[in-house]
C-alpha cells in the first residue's frame, strides 16, 4: 500500500486535535469519528451490567472527556491499533467512574454528537448475554463498523455515477453477503450478458476490497499493520 494513504488516519486526526492551531478543525473532525464508532464502545458498557440510559450517558461522557480535556495529551500512536487505544481509554475511564461520587447525572448534559439509545437497544437486545465478554462484542461491532463504512462508501461511489440500481443488484455478490440471484438471473435482470457480469462483479469486489484497505489503514499506525488487521477483523467478524 502507499504510504500516502496514512496521511491522513484517525491517528493523525487524534493527534492534530491536541495542537492549538488546528484544535477547532480536528476535534471537528474527531467527534465525527467518534460519531462513527460509538456503537462498540455503547455495547462493552452494557454489556457490563449498564442499563440503556446509563450506558449512553456514559458513552456520552467518554467522548467528551476524551475530545475536550487531556486524554489526548497521552496519545503515543505507537501502540498501533486506534481500536485498541480506544477501548483501553474507555476501560481507564469506566474504572475512575466507579471510584468518584456520582452526585451529578452522568454526562452532565454534555452531547457531542447525536446518539440514538433508542436503535442502539434495538440492536443490543438480540446479543449474547451468557458466553461472550464485553471485550468480544466490541471487537464484533467495531469490525461491523469498518466494513459498514467501507460499504456505504462504495455504494455512494455508485450512486454518483448514476448506477446505483447496479449496486443494488451486485451487492449480493460481496464477500459476506447472502446468497442471491444466480449470475443468469442478475445478467437478465440488468440487461447484460453472463460475462458482463462477470466482470462488474470482479471491479466491484476489487473496489470494495480498496476501500476496505483504506478505512482499515485509517486505524493502524503503519502501512504494514493493514493486511494482519484486515485478517484479524474479519475473523472476528464471522465468529
Amino acid at each position: 500500500m502507499r504510504e500516502t494513504t496514512f496521511h491522513t488516519t484517525h491517528w493523525s486526526v487524534v493527534l492534530a486535535a491536541r495542537q492549538p492551531e488546528q484544535e477547532a478543525a480536528a476535534r471537528e473532525a474527531l467527534a465525527s469519528l467518534c460519531s462513527t464508532y460509538w456503537y462498540p464502545l455503547y455495547v462493552f458498557i452494557r454489556h457490563q451490567g449498564s442499563t440503556p440510559g446509563e450506558a449512553e450517558d456514559l458513552t456520552q461522557e467518554f467522548f467528551y472527556r476524551f475530545i475536550e480535556r487531556d486524554s489526548l495529551l497521552k496519545v503515543t500512536p505507537t501502540a498501533g491499533k486506534f481500536r485498541s487505544f480506544l477501548l483501553a481509554c474507555l476501560k481507564n475511564f469506566l474504572a475512575n467512574e466507579r471510584e468518584r461520587a456520582r452526585a451529578q447525572r452522568r454526562g452532565g448534559g454534555r452531547v457531542l454528537f447525536a446518539l440514538d439509545a433508542g436503535a442502539a437497544e434495538t440492536r443490543y437486545l438480540p446479543e449474547p448475554t451468557d458466553d461472550v465478554t464485553p471485550e468480544v462484542l466490541f471487537e464484533r461491532h467495531w469490525a461491523s463498523a469498518v466494513l459498514e463504512r467501507a460499504l456505504s462508501r462504495l455504494k455512494q461511489e455508485y450512486a454518483r455515477r448514476g448506477q446505483h440500481e447496479v449496486f443494488a443488484v451486485l451487492e449480493v455478490f460481496l464477500p459476506g453477503s447472502e446468497a442471491g440471484s444466480s449470475r443468469a438471473e442478475t445478467a437478465a435482470r440488468l440487461g447484460m450478458s453472463a460475462g458482463a457480469v462477470d466482470m462488474a462483479v470482479c471491479r466491484l469486489r476489487q473496489r470494495y476490497g480498496a476501500m476496505l484497505r483504506e478505512e482499515v489503514a485509517q486505524t493502524v499506525s503503519s502501512p504494514e499493520d493493514v493486511e494482519d488487521e484486515i485478517r484479524y477483523l474479519i475473523s472476528v467478524f464471522k465468529t
